[in-house]
């Protein structure tokens, strides 16, 4: 089975009925398959062939996924790129990839001229939203004058439909290569674990050039459901979209949801269809989850996974529980339990599995894991493994198989021979007031090692620096406590995730060589 027979079945069932929702365009199953087609019989007429990688540089948009389609029928590779990233990081992805279309929309035409002077072959440019385009064909007269006949081209299973860029956190974004196999393996779990229906609407606002935003759309086009698509987040407006659409199931980072928290009552208090939040992207601290929870009620659940490896383990609604006994209310901080198929072993560094509550680093077997990394041969096999995905996030089961994350191996600090996880330090001054956002790092201290550093972004004024610390010595080890503390208006985040960026926030405060193994 090939990923593109999701919207042909769509089409064929529910053909009648909305499969997107943007602004004020409604578009049926059967208009999205037929745009597809025509997209994918154009894509083919300028000369793309079976496995030629088509880039998009677009925000939220029903072009995006148009593309997606189009490739998972015809065998073509859809490339997202990073609309935040610089241009000299958009360069180096595109001279990784070799494009050999390029669709853009027109607000970045600039860019893509910059860009394409530095080129040494310039890909078919095609530009979604200015008619009779100087610079490249034109998106929709494109696929006007193309046949809505289905596709010569037809994809196969083992053909990869996804080149999806990693953040670069740890140098240059890798192309991760996820197949049509993988694709729709994720899409059944996801479909599953969401309970998804063909009468679901599920608001998406992250962006589509990452992971996270396909992985649930897909798990919800598989049960014939409705997208909510929106360009790019804003308070009012999801509120707004919440109620005009009834939306039923939304996908968020924790920090949106930390964002919705904190507008005013009377946007929060509108009409709400909501059954269920899936949260992403980074753990939600269990503060925020109780206030999540005290607004929305009992409706959310987190998916944890990531580019490389599309389904880890999941969280169910009934597992919330703020009432239940210690280990429930405990269980809060884990990522649940292993997705249905999918193997979790938590592993000491000589590779064997550790025992209930040890912490080693988590590695993944699953169906959904990634074909390899594009044009990296070396860092396919220091990724995987025997099968085996080693993610570099460590964590530990408790004794009904709940995985707790604590932290990034690299985000990991030694203090005097302790290992310091970092974000039990951020949870611990979540439960202060004032503090409305923190991330914690190790920084050098020539008597212990590292020593640990917390930036702080505060909710209604600043504490002193000292009450902080005091407050931590309250829920954690008193080693364990920031020694210093820096009050800062923001942190910053990585453009192409959304989470905090800790490389930027160490790099002040260690040497270059340091810097460049972080």
């Amino acid at each position: 089975m090939i990923l593109g027979e999701v919207f042909e079945r769509n089409a064929a069932h529910y053909g009648q009925s909305p499969a997107i929702y943007y602004e004020d365009r409604v578009i049926t199953h059967a208009e999205f398959l037929n745009r597809a087609y025509r997209l994918g019989n154009a894509l083919q007429n300028l000369g793309a062939r079976k496995q030629d990688r088509v880039l998009i540089l677009a925000q939220n948009c029903p072009e995006f996924l148009e593309l997606n389609c189009a490739c998972s029928l015809t065998g073509l590779i859809s490339v997202g790129l990073n609309y935040r990233l610089a241009a000299s990081e958009q360069l180096h992805i595109i001279n990784d990839c070799l494009p050999a279309i390029w669709i853009f929309e027109e607000q970045y035409s600039e860019r893509v001229a910059e860009i394409c002077e530095k080129l040494s072959s310039v890909p078919q440019l095609i530009c979604i939203g200015r008619k009779n385009a100087k610079d490249g064909c034109d998106y929709d007269e494109l696929l006007a004058r193309s046949s809505g006949d289905k596709p010569a081209l037809r994809a196969i299973e083992q053909d990869i439909v996804f080149l999806v860029y990693t953040s670069g956190t740890t140098g240059h974004p890798k192309g991760v290569m996820q197949t049509h196999a993988a694709q729709i393996e994720q899409a059944k779990i996801t479909s599953n674990a969401c309970a998804a229906t063909p009468i679901d609407r599920v608001l998406m606002v992250m962006p589509f050039y990452h992971a996270g935003a396909p992985n649930i759309y897909l798990g919800y086009a598989w049960a014939g459901a409705s997208i909510v698509l929106l360009r790019a987040f804003d308070v009012k407006v999801i509120f707004a979209n919440f109620a005009r659409h009834r939306v039923t199931a939304a996908l968020l980072a924790p920090v949106m949801i930390q964002m919705l928290l904190d507008a005013p009552e009377e946007i929060r208090n509108g009409p709400n269809y909501l059954s269920l939040i899936v949260y992403s992207s980074a753990p939600m601290p269990v503060p925020l989850l109780k206030r999540a929870i005290a607004q929305f009620g009992s409706i959310f659940a987190q998916a944890y996974g990531m580019t490389e490896c599309l389904v880890g383990s999941f969280m169910y609604k009934h597992q919330h529980r703020l009432d239940g006994a210690p280990d429930e209310v405990k269980r809060l901080a884990s990522a649940g339990q292993p997705y249905f198929g999918c193997n979790i072993v938590v592993r000491r560094s000589n590779g064997s599995a550790c025992e209930v509550g040890e912490v080693g680093e988590v590695t993944i077997n699953s169906p959904a894991t990634m074909h390899g990394y594009w044009n990296n041969t070396q860092a396919t096999l220091s990724a995987i493994r025997d099968g085996w995905y080693f993610t570099g996030d460590l964590g530990y089961f408790d004794n009904e198989h709940y995985l707790f994350v604590v932290d990034r191996k690299k985000d990991m600090i030694i203090s005097g021979g302790e290992n310091i996880y970092s974000r039990e330090v951020e949870e611990a001054l979540l439960t202060h007031p004032s503090v409305f956002e923190t991330a914690v790092i190790g920084i050098p201290d020539e008597k212990w090692g590292e020593s640990v550093m917390a930036f702080v972004v505060c909710r209604n004024g600043e504490p002193e620096a000292s009450e902080l610390i005091e407050h931590c010595q309250m829920h954690i080890a008193s080693y364990k406590k920031p020694r210093v503390v820096k009050f800062v208006e923001a942190l910053p985040r990585v453009a192409s995730t959304n989470k905090v960026d800790k490389k930027r926030l160490r790099a002040p405060y260690w040497n270059l060589d340091q810097q460049a193994g972080v």
